[in-house]
This record gives C-alpha cells, sequence and structure tokens, in this order.
C-alpha cells in the first residue's frame, strides 16, 4: 500500500480522470438505489464519480489509503468536512459523504451497515491476482445480503503489458464471484481505439466490460 501513497503524493496517478465516467452515468440505475440511500466505493481516490453520487442525492461511504487523495477530494469540490478517528481509519466526514483513510482490508461489517451497493471503477483492476481473491472475499465478508455492486473491468493480453490496471476477463469474474453472486454482464467493447497509451505499447485489444453482480448467499 506504500506505493500507492507515493504515487499519489508524486503526482503518478493516471488512473484518475477529470471527468464523471459515462458507463456509471448509464448503468447507475441497474443499482436500484432510492434517493438517500448509500453506496460504498472501495479504494476511492479522489473519484469525481463520488461527487456525481452525491449530486444524485445517495449517501456516499469510500475508503482510501492516501490521505492527501481525500483532502484533494473534498477541496476540490468545494465540500466541508471533519476529521475523527473510528478505530484503525482516520474519519473524513461531510455531508452524506464520508471516507475511511485506511486500508481496505481492514473494514468491517459495521462500516457498511446501511450500504445498499457498491461501485467499483478501478477497485479489481488496481489489484494482482493474488490480491484480487482476497479482495472480492473480504467484499464478500462485509457487505450484506442483497447488495448489488456495478463492476468496471479492463481485458487485454497482459503478457504485452505490465499492470496496474490489470486485466480482468469475463472468465475470471465469473470464477472470482461465483459461489455468493449472480452476475449479468451489462456491456462489452473493444475500445482499443481511445486508448492511446495502449497503443504505443503494442496492445492488440482493450476489452471495457460493465458487469451487475448481486450477493445472493452468505
Amino acid at each position: 500500500m506504500t506505493d500507492w501513497i507515493n504515487r499519489w503524493e508524486s503526482n503518478r496517478i493516471g488512473w484518475h480522470t477529470d471527468k464523471v465516467n459515462s458507463q456509471l452515468i448509464e448503468y447507475l440505475d441497474e443499482l436500484k438505489l432510492s434517493s438517500q440511500e448509500t453506496i460504498f466505493v472501495p479504494l476511492c481516490g479522489k473519484s469525481l464519480d463520488m461527487n456525481y453520487l452525491y449530486q444524485k442525492n445517495y449517501k456516499v461511504i469510500g475508503v482510501e489509503i492516501s490521505e492527501l487523495a481525500i483532502q484533494q477530494f473534498f477541496d476540490e469540490n468545494n465540500l466541508s468536512y471533519t476529521v475523527s478517528k473510528d478505530g484503525e481509519f482516520e474519519l473524513y466526514e461531510g455531508d452524506r459523504i464520508k471516507i475511511y483513510c485506511g486500508d481496505f482490508f481492514d473494514l468491517q461489517s459495521n462500516h457498511l451497515n446501511n450500504v445498499k451497493a457498491v461501485y467499483d471503477r478501478a477497485s479489481l483492476i488496481a489489484l494482482d491476482d493474488e490480491l484480487r481473491q482476497k479482495y472480492v472475499k473480504h467484499l464478500n465478508d462485509i457487505i450484506s445480503l442483497d447488495v448489488r455492486i456495478l463492476l468496471l473491468t479492463l481485458n487485454y493480453p497482459q503478457h504485452q503489458r505490465s499492470g496496474p490496471p490489470f486485466a480482468v476477463s469475463k472468465l475470471e469474474v465469473d470464477k472470482l464471484f461465483n459461489g455468493s453472486f449472480d452476475c449479468q454482464e451489462l456491456y462489452c467493447i473493444d475500445d482499443i481505439e481511445n486508448e492511446p497509451m495502449f497503443q504505443n505499447l503494442g496492445v492488440d485489444f482493450v476489452e471495457k466490460a460493465v458487469y451487475l453482480l448481486q450477493k445472493v448467499r452468505m
């Protein structure tokens, strides 16, 4: 996790974008959230997607290892906040948005008591294959039955480029979430033409996919 903190401190944050993710906008309704319900954003950074969810009148819970990223999120979106201690975490809390500063794997189910949905744009693909398994297991442990997940992934020939972001195929998504989740692929397209970095590295294709998952077994 130290590497991620260093990346934020040296501004090596190529995964951060200055606009709301178009797939979130298109598929948000699939989460079937009512106004004021809570959505969890793991490994959230300072994503503008959180402010979009806030503006849509949802409550947002995030977790992020970098204190700098959290401070920049609140400051850049002109949101006031307080800071308090909550177990292993520093808790940054504003109006309908709170972000736990610390390790995702230290989160417990009580931190996510009221969560109805999860939005994962760049969490699963930020982790290597061993950590992905640990991540999914822990996420399953701390969210409640029937919680829906909107999962965005990338898939490409991993041997042609080192991660992060790492390549995650539909086969792996099915394998990782098998047993406790229903999984539906909502969208999948080869978008290499809009990925100049991958083109410059000679990558053959870049599949972008969106999945809707729902926890159906404890």
